[in-house]
């Protein structure tokens, strides 16, 4: 998207500024902001320095932020916020260090949650389908395959014991 108007590097710092303040972002969104605000590939890279320098711009913060956030509100798993992390450019050492700050026990508790949620949600269908559809949703939320194929292992199990 281009701008009618062009901003001044000075401009489009301050507009920066103002969008990194807001939430967190990463390196990759606010380099495409700054190129939509009109600001060639030198004056980018120099406005990333002086946003970095001034701790607007914080990668391993973001990526904290980032996997907290959707872990909680999305219940993703460890797999998928390491994929978006990887297509936002995020280094392998701030993903590690992003995976490693959620709890392994909240961890086990939402997989839980959700698992049986979505057992509960497909009760209707036939014991197959049922298995094969919770996995391919806890695959999509980014789980593990050896720790989908317990937890549905467990729920079977209790779902026949009531």
């Amino acid at each position: 998207m281009l701008r009618s108007k062009q901003l001044t590097p000075d401009q489009a710092l301050q507009k920066a500024r103002h969008y990194c303040a807001y939430q967190e972002r990463c390196h990759q969104e606010l380099r495409q902001k700054l190129y939509e605000y009109g600001l060639r590939q030198a004056e980018v890279e120099n406005a990333i320095a002086t946003l970095i320098d001034e701790d607007y711009l914080n990668e391993e913060r973001f990526a904290l932020q980032f996997a907290g956030g959707k872990f909680r509100m999305k219940s993703w798993g460890y797999n998928r916020i390491t994929r978006e992390l990887q297509q936002r450019q995020i280094s392998d050492y701030c993903i590690r260090k992003a995976i490693q700050a959620i709890s392994p026990e909240d961890y086990r508790k939402t997989l839980e949650k959700i698992t049986r949620s979505k057992w509960e949600q497909l009760a209707g269908e036939q014991p197959l389908v049922r298995i094969k559809k919770v996995q391919d949703y806890l695959l999509y939320k980014g789980f593990d395959w050896s720790e989908i194929r317990e937890i549905i292992a467990r729920t079977q199990d209790q779902a026949s014991v009531d």
